[in-house]
């Protein structure tokens, strides 16, 4: 299949699929002798495979390992169920997070709901302040 078809049939444009080829993600495609990318039929489930998992927030890297689990044997559960459950963690954490960040931020905005009357806004305020933690630091922080 030429890389047009390959983008259209799996919902991806072609420059992800040239992305994913060179992230090693999909195989090399073989070479026409205009030049043009040949790939296999399967490449658009691999394609779709790579789509839903990134919807699921698996990385690439985390992917890579995944569509290599699957070669090496599908059924090997015990390290995808692994990953999973680690991405579900990972998940949970950012949940956390973002509930701490809306938090703060309903603070802030019910603190500058003076329209305008005070001698400066808090939230800039609150932005400029060194020593002002407006969220507890928590494990995902990087």
């Amino acid at each position: 299949m030429q890389i047009g078809q390959v983008a259209v049939n799996a919902g991806v444009n072609i420059q992800t699929l040239r992305y994913y080829e060179r992230r090693g993600l999909l195989p090399k495609a073989r070479r026409r002798d205009s030049g043009y990318r040949e790939y296999e039929p399967d490449t658009v489930q691999l394609v779709r495979f790579i789509k839903r998992a990134q919807e699921l927030g698996f990385t690439l890297a985390e992917i890579m390992e995944l569509i290599q689990l699957q070669k090496i044997d599908p059924r090997r559960t015990t390290r995808v169920r692994a990953l999973a459950t680690a991405k579900l963690e990972d998940i949970e954490q950012k949940i956390q997070r973002l509930g701490a960040m809306r938090e703060a931020l309903i603070g802030l905005v019910q603190e500058c709901a003076c329209e305008g009357t005070a001698p400066a806004c808090p939230i800039i305020e609150a932005l400029n302040d060194p020593c002002e933690h407006l969220i507890a630091a928590g494990p995902t922080e990087r």
